[in-house]
């Protein structure tokens, strides 16, 4: 059972930058693809980015150039570097965590991630 634990959240202005970390306990980090999905008031959780076993990245069109996922195996934790943000960036990230066999195959649907941690909030002001 692995558990995810969140942090970095904050308030932050328009076209700053922050960087969220997810610390991973449990199991074996790096049998593990890793992905950060967030939520906004009202709206669906959705997908942000993925970071597959063999560190291949994948990012939702709306990150795209803004937002750097990476992982650490020997510390156990993925990292999202969030540049450039905008006020629709305002939500709630959650770390999600997937045991894989891929090397390469990143995941990018929530229903493909089985562990998840309990979020932090992101608000970013104009």
């Amino acid at each position: 059972q692995v558990q995810l634990v969140e942090s970095g959240g904050g308030l932050v202005q328009a076209g700053g930058s922050l960087t969220l970390s997810c610390a991973a306990s449990g199991g074996t980090f790096s049998n593990y693809r890793m992905g950060w999905f967030r939520q906004a008031p009202g709206k669906e959780r959705e997908f942000v980015a993925a970071i597959s076993r063999g560190s291949i990245t994948y990012y939702a069109d709306s990150v795209k150039g803004r937002f750097t996922i990476s992982r650490d195996n020997a510390k156990n934790t993925v990292n999202l570097q969030m540049s450039s943000l905008k006020p629709e960036d305002t939500a709630v990230y959650y770390c999600a965590a997937q045991y894989s066999s891929s090397y390469s195959y990143t995941g990018r649907a929530s229903s493909e991630f089985n562990y998840w941690g309990q979020g932090t909030q992101v608000t970013v002001s104009s």
